[in-house]
C-alpha cells in the first residue's frame, strides 16, 4: 500500500460528482499554479456508492471550465478504510458527511477529519449540495466556496 506523502487531502461529499470533485479540481489547480502539486496527494470520494464509476456532473465540469480548469478528469469512487490511513486530512462538505466519516473511521486512523468550510474566510461552514439544492446558481456557489476554502486550507497548512 501507499505511504502518506508529505501532504495529503481527500475531499468527501455524498456522491462524488459535484462538491468533492470541485474541491479536488480547485486545490489541484491552486497547487499547480504555485508549483507545489508534486508535494501533494489530492483526491475525492463519496460516502454513498451509487455514482461509483461515473464522471462528474456536466454542470460541475462546465463551471470548472468556465473558471479556467480545463484538464480535470475524475471517476467517482467510494471512501474506504485505507483512506483513513493514506490521507492526512479528510475534508467533508456538510455535517452528514462528517457524521458518516466518524462512523467509518477505523480505530487506528491518523486522518484529521474536518469540514472544508472551516477554512472559508467568510465562515460558510456548509457547502450545500448543488445537485439537490435547487438553486440555479448552486454550482457556481459551490465553486466559489471551494476556491475560498481551498485557499484557506492551504494557508492553514503553511502555518501548521
Amino acid at each position: 500500500m501507499e505511504s502518506i506523502p508529505r501532504k495529503s487531502v481527500l475531499f468527501i461529499c455524498l456522491g462524488n460528482i459535484c462538491r468533492s470533485p470541485t474541491a479536488e479540481a480547485v486545490l489541484q489547480h491552486l497547487l499547480s499554479q504555485s508549483g507545489k502539486l508534486s508535494e501533494w496527494k489530492v483526491d475525492s470520494a463519496a460516502i454513498a456508492d451509487w455514482n461509483v464509476g461515473k464522471t462528474p456532473d456536466d454542470r460541475t465540469m462546465q463551471i470548472l471550465k468556465k473558471n479556467g480548469i480545463r484538464d480535470y478528469q475524475h471517476i467517482a469512487r467510494q471512501v474506504c478504510g485505507d483512506d483513513f490511513r493514506v490521507f492526512e486530512y479528510i475534508l467533508g462538505m456538510d455535517k452528514e458527511n462528517m457524521s458518516a466519516l466518524e462512523d467509518l473511521k477505523p480505530i487506528n486512523s491518523k486522518a484529521k477529519l474536518k469540514l472544508l468550510g472551516e477554512f472559508d474566510p467568510q465562515k460558510e461552514l456548509i457547502i450545500k449540495d448543488p445537485y439537490v439544492d435547487g438553486n440555479p446558481s448552486g454550482f457556481e456557489n459551490t465553486y466559489k466556496q471551494c476556491v475560498r476554502s481551498c485557499k484557506g486550507f492551504l494557508d492553514y497548512c503553511e502555518r501548521n
